[in-house]
């Protein structure tokens, strides 16, 4: 599996057909033990189908939909999911951000065959019915996910992903789609140890630091790379990944090489510490991108209302002395 993501990519992790998810629980350990680079994806904060058909076949690993800070309806997310895996040929596997952590959401974007994503999360309680909302019920999984009775046809879509692991339609689709929580509080960092150990099936974790420092009144670091130098802060990074290693879980964040949130060296330390990266981003590219092509060429204007009125001033200055020589020629 490893071998092959050097010319497949994700494709390599794809499920049977385009409709389950991908296999992104193996393709982030594996990315976690090193078997394989860290997953680059890409964030999309604009919910846009065919944005997402314009960069689907770009070559990112993944795409993180944010249907938590840029909401659309059902069907808009669904559609996103799919012309992901579809556009890409495979290539990309979606993760969603969901608005939250209730059973109904969950479920929609797992049925549309992403993976998911869920901010906010602070205690067991909220971990466990994140578990049981994304697992189907089958023997000792604890899971509440309703099985969708017309998402998979019979004999032609619901081909079972891992047949050397079980029998179970079901059970494989369990093990196909990754859970990833967001850790956003001082709390949420606190109780990730019990978390993690009453909730073995949580696949990856991300330190959500520009919330977790607003709950800890500190100042905003989105221009600074996302990090800070406080000493609470310094204290609670350090135990969120003291807990990260003594479950041995993988890790996700953003890693940009644009300044001034990022350099190639913070990249490259990302790298080695990072089992999935988001490494771009729709709405940076836009943001930054049209601002600078905007005072680009509003500085290319001033530049030749500079010259006009360096070449009005000249012209002015050799009419004032030619009138001068013929006052003084007329004398």
């Amino acid at each position: 599996m490893a071998d092959s993501t050097k010319n497949q990519g994700m494709l390599a992790y794809a499920a049977p057909n385009f409709l389950q998810p991908h296999k992104a629980r193996q393709a982030i350990r594996d990315a976690h033990e090193k078997k394989i680079p860290p997953l680059l994806f890409w964030y999309a904060g604009i919910s846009s189908v065919p944005l997402i058909r314009f960069i689907a076949p770009l070559g990112f690993d993944g795409v993180w939909i944010d249907w938590e800070h840029t909401p659309c309806g059902v069907e808009t997310m669904t559609e996103m999911v799919q012309s992901a895996i579809f556009m890409s040929g495979g290539r990309t596997m979606p993760f969603v951000r969901v608005p939250g952590p209730d059973h109904a959401s969950i479920g929609w974007a797992l049925d549309a065959g992403a993976s998911i994503v869920v901010p906010q999360v602070e205690t067991v309680e909220q971990a466990r019915h994140i578990v049981s909302s994304a697992k189907f019920g089958v023997k000792n999984s604890n899971g509440s996910r309703s099985a969708p009775p017309f998402r998979y046809f019979p004999g032609l879509t619901d081909q079972i992903a891992y047949p050397e692991r079980t029998n179970s339609f079901w059970e494989s689709l369990n093990q196909q789609a990754a859970i990833m929580i967001q850790i956003e509080s001082k709390l949420g960092v606190e109780n990730l140890d019990e978390i993690l150990t009453e909730c073995p099936e949580i696949d990856i974790v991300w330190l959500g630091t520009l919330d977790c420092r607003v709950s800890m009144s500190l100042p905003d670091n989105r221009t600074v790379g996302m990090k800070g130098d406080e000493k609470e802060w310094v204290e609670l990074v350090d135990l969120f990944e003291r807990t990260l290693k003594k479950h041995d879980k993988p890790r996700g964040g953003f890693s940009f090489m644009m300044p001034p949130v990022g350099t190639k060296e913070t990249f490259k330390k990302a790298v080695e510490e990072y089992a999935l990266l988001c490494v771009s981003a729709d709405v940076t590219h836009l943001g930054w991108g049209m601002m600078g092509d905007l005072q680009n060429c509003k500085g290319v204007i001033a530049e030749m209302e500079e010259e006009k009125k360096a070449a009005k001033e000249k012209e002015n200055g050799k009419e004032n002395r030619n009138g001068e020589a013929g006052v003084v020629g007329a004398h």
